[in-house]
C-alpha cells in the first residue's frame, strides 16, 4: 500500500539528519585556537614559570616549559628560558667578566635586560653566578656580569673661576645743593634797585632786583617790584 512507505522515508530523515549533526560537532571541534589567544595563554604560562624560577623552583618550571616548546615549537620565550635551564652558562656567556654590585631594587630580570639584552636569560645569568634562587638580590652582593665593563663618562670639570679685580664703584653724582638764601642782603639790594629805578637807572635796579629775587625767592614784594622795573625797562626800549 502507498501508506506505508511514509514511515521508511521518516527513519531515513532522522539518520540523515544525526550524520550531519555529528559531522558538524566533529568540524568545530578540531578546529584550531586563534592565534591572539594562543599568545595570551604563552604570556600568562611564562609569567608564571618566571616566577617559579625566581623562588628556585626550577624542575616544575622546566616541566612546564617543556610541554610549552612542544605545543608551540614557534615561541621563542619558552625556548630561551628552558635553554637557560639547560645550556652551559661560561659556554653561552664566556668568561670574561666584570664585578657589579646590587644596588636597592634590583631584580636578577632586570640585570639580565640591561646586560645581556633579554629579561628571559636571568636565570642563565643566576646559574652564571652559581645562584639558585633568584629573588631577592641583597643590596651590596656582588655578581659577575658577563663581558666588558662600560665605560662610565666622566662629569665634565666646572669651568676654573677667573680671579677678576673689582671693577671701581660707579660714583654716584653729588646732590646738588640747595641755592643759597640771604633775605637780608635780598632786602637790601631791592632797596636799591628801587633808589636806582627813580633815579632812571632801569638796567642797573632790573639786575640788583633780579639778583635779590634770587636770594629770597619766596619774597612777593621783589618779585613785584623786579616785574614793575623790567615793563619800565621794555618801554624804554621801544621809545628808542
Amino acid at each position: 500500500m502507498p501508506f506505508e512507505r511514509f514511515p521508511r522515508v521518516t527513519v531515513s530523515c532522522v539518520v540523515l539528519l544525526a550524520a550531519l549533526s555529528a559531522c558538524s560537532t566533529q568540524r568545530s571541534g578540531s578546529l584550531p585556537r586563534p592565534a591572539t589567544i594562543q599568545k595570551i595563554d604563552n604570556a600568562q604560562q611564562i609569567g608564571d614559570v618566571v616566577a617559579m624560577l625566581e623562588r628556585g623552583a626550577v624542575k616544575e618550571g622546566q616541566e612546564r616549559l617543556r610541554k610549552m616548546v612542544k605545543s608551540d615549537p614557534a615561541d621563542r620565550a619558552s625556548a630561551t628560558l628552558l635553554a637557560s635551564l639547560t645550556d652551559d652558562p661560561i659556554a653561552s656567556l664566556g668568561s670574561k667578566s666584570f664585578a657589579y654590585r646590587v644596588q636597592p631594587g634590583d631584580r636578577m630580570t632586570d640585570l639580565s635586560q640591561r646586560f645581556l639584552g633579554d629579561r628571559l636569560k636571568f636565570f642563565l645569568l643566576a646559574r652564571y653566578n652559581g645562584i639558585a634562587v633568584p629573588a631577592p638580590l641583597k643590596p651590596g652582593q656582588v655578581l659577575r656580569i658577563p663581558g666588558d665593563e662600560p665605560k662610565v663618562v666622566a662629569p665634565r670639570p666646572a669651568p676654573a673661576v677667573v680671579d677678576r679685580e673689582p671693577e671701581p664703584p660707579i660714583p654716584t653724582p653729588a646732590p646738588e645743593a640747595p641755592p643759597r638764601t640771604d633775605p637780608a642782603r635780598a632786602a637790601r639790594l631791592r632797596a636799591g634797585g628801587l633808589v636806582a629805578l627813580n633815579q632812571g637807572h632801569v638796567v642797573r635796579a632790573v639786575a640788583m632786583l633780579r639778583e635779590a629775587t634770587a636770594l629770597d625767592p619766596k619774597n612777593a614784594l621783589i618779585k613785584r617790584d623786579l616785574d614793575r622795573a623790567q615793563r619800565i625797562q621794555k618801554t624804554v626800549r621801544t621809545k628808542r
